[in-house]
């Protein structure tokens, strides 16, 4: 979100307590960035990173360096961070996760002279508190102190007030939409199974849904049905941005559109025009046969729905869209609601920050109940055959999605599409079962969760190998028969002789020999030792190898089998050793 830049005469009558501001001459123009240089806590909390935190925690403000404190305030210079504010910028983002907005002005503009310094500090989220070196810090005229008891628990006790119940004064029944409320009518009429709900007038299904209350309309009202002018008036910030851009490393976009419609209207025309530039991958395979769109519309639509129901009002940006040929992130502003992380999205219960809205988006089959709508985005996307959605980007202050168009596996897309398929509606899998598989597929040998897993083993979905300590489990065959590599199922699966045969012998040939370590080492957990052990007697008992030494010393060489009889070596692979044995030929 970009703050409001200020201007040096308007910096000059800024009081510091009342303009939440914090005037800095700084030693020798400069100011120290993190303290380190100072031994006493108190004198090292008198630093950028001490005011950003203390800002932060009072609602936000500015720092400003290279002005004297006393009113009114005189430039006094300064070079800190000369050619590096953007460092300076990353860096406090990177330390403490506020992000700023810094940047300099000059008293003389022309001759580049009386260089000022300003940082500008967003408030922080509610509820939340910002601490320098584990200490809470306020400022208390020029000294930075530990938050007292009284102010910290006040803060860590704060609720959001729900915006979007609120009353928007000036708005009358006349600001509002009729189109948009027919299709509100129309889509809770089908979601409730109420098709009588479609013909009640405009003021009863606004007052049912409790979007008014007499003639007071609710800033949820204006944000999901209002005309597009009121909530230009009111709400600005509600609108969304799509950028399109031809390449990921462009900064600036190719084409830019705006929507300010009521959310019911904008909703299909934001879809709509990501549609246009959509693209698919098509999927062939026998009785298999469709196709993976680059941009699922139900998780698109999913992503901007909650985007729009989380979203913080109080901040002044907008809802912003980029698309590229092969990627769409959406960012919006305002932190994750109460209670949840990136590490907990799909599992930590959420308090909606603006539950009235959330609530008719509901009712009205926009959005998920509570809590679904991630759990959908997921299941979806990697039910696709496609990376995670990645939050990581996310903050205190953004939350930032970005999702990849690529399909980086298509047997595992055929393989879930068809047991999706073949499941009843409330049998289906959800996203924690394709989110064990998909750890499966990765390599990961014992999925997090014990119940998924043998509950998918006791459908047929994931198959369990190994004795004993040596548990693991794969995907089925079913599986690597769609993805065209059954050498990686005969490699995924317990080894036969002809498998132990095919890694020793290479090791043995390039080494000379192998200890027993070696030969346990490289097959890994595909057999466990005592299998290991009855594999290297046939394989000696029959020539290929031979043993010198005892116990931990045993060291295994290639044996008179092998140098006898070369050419039959690729035969044993393939037809495997017991049966050559039964022919005689060894």
């Amino acid at each position: 979100m970009a703050l409001k830049r200020f201007t040096i005469p308007e910096l000059q009558q800024m009081r510091e307590s009342e303009d939440h501001v914090e005037f800095k001459k700084g030693e020798c123009g400069n100011v120290s960035y993190n303290g380190g240089d100072k031994v006493k806590p108190k004198d090292r909390r008198k630093c950028i990173l001490g005011y950003v935190i203390a800002l932060c925690n009072e609602g936000g403000g500015r720092m400003v360096i290279g002005m004297h404190d006393g009113y009114p305030h005189k430039v006094t210079g300064t070079k800190q961070n000369e050619n590096s504010l953007g460092e300076l910028e990353s860096n406090i983002y990177r330390d403490t996760g506020i992000r700023p907005e810094v940047y300099e002005l000059f008293e003389d503009e022309v001759n580049r002279k009386g260089r000022v310094v300003v940082i500008e500090v967003p408030s922080r989220p509610i509820g939340k508190v910002y601490r320098f070196e584990d200490v809470a810090l306020m400022r208390i005229g020029e000294d930075l102190i530990p938050m007292d008891d009284k102010v910290l628990l006040s803060i860590l006790q704060e609720q959001e007030p729900d915006f979007s119940e609120q009353f928007c004064e000036d708005a009358t029944l006349d600001d509002l939409d009729p189109e948009a409320i027919k299709v509100m009518k129309k889509k809770y009429a089908k979601k409730q199974k109420n098709p009588s709900f479609e013909s009640l007038e405009d003021r009863q299904a606004l007052s049912d849904l409790h979007l008014i209350e007499g003639n007071k309309i609710t800033n949820a009202a204006v944000l999901l049905v209002g005309k597009e002018p009121l909530i230009n008036k009111h709400f600005p910030q509600a609108k969304v941005m799509l950028e399109y851009r031809n390449t990921e490393a462009q900064i600036h976009f190719d084409n830019r559109l705006q929507f300010g419609e009521p959310f019911f209207i904008l909703i299909d025309k934001l879809w709509d025009a990501i549609n246009m530039r959509n693209g698919s991958v098509p999927v062939r395979e026998d009785s298999y046969i469709f196709d993976i769109p680059f941009f699922n519309e139900d998780v698109i639509r999913e992503l901007i729905n909650n985007a729009f129901a989380h979203r913080d009002y109080r901040k002044n940006s907008e809802i912003v869209v980029k698309q590229y040929p092969a990627r769409l992130d959406v960012l919006n502003a305002g932190g994750f609601p109460s209670g949840v992380t990136v590490d907990t999205l799909l599992t930590a219960p959420s308090t909606p920050r603006n539950r009235l809205l959330a609530d008719v988006l509901s009712k009205t089959g926009i959005v998920e109940r509570s809590g679904q709508g991630i759990d959908k985005i997921f299941l979806l996307t990697l039910s696709e055959g496609k990376p995670k959605p990645d939050y990581s980007k996310s903050d205190d202050f953004t939350v930032v999605v970005k999702l990849l168009a690529t399909v980086k596996d298509k047997a595992f897309a055929m393989f879930v599409q068809g047991i999706q398929d073949s499941l009843p509606e409330d049998k289906k899998l959800n996203v924690f079962d394709v989110l064990a598989l998909c750890e499966i597929r990765d390599g990961q040998k014992k999925p997090s969760d014990k119940q998924i897993t043998h509950k998918l083993e006791q459908m047929g979905y994931i198959e369990k190998h190994g004795k004993t300590n040596a548990i693991y489990y794969i995907l089925p065959r079913h599986y690597y028969e769609l993805a065209g590599d059954m050498a990686a199922y005969s490699l995924a699966t317990d080894w036969d002789i002809n498998q132990v045969w095919a890694v020793i012998f290479p090791f043995i040939q390039k080494y000379g020999k192998a200890k027993r370590s070696d030969i346990i080492k490289i097959i890994g957990n595909h057999l466990s030792e005592k299998q290991i052990r009855r594999y290297l007697e046939v394989l000696k008992a029959n020539g290929f190898l031979k043993k010198e030494g005892q116990n931990r010393a045993t060291t295994y060489l290639l044996g008179e089998a092998y140098a006898a009889n070369n050419k039959l070596i690729s035969k044993a692979l393939a037809v495997g050793l017991q049966e050559l044995k039964e022919q005689g030929e060894i």
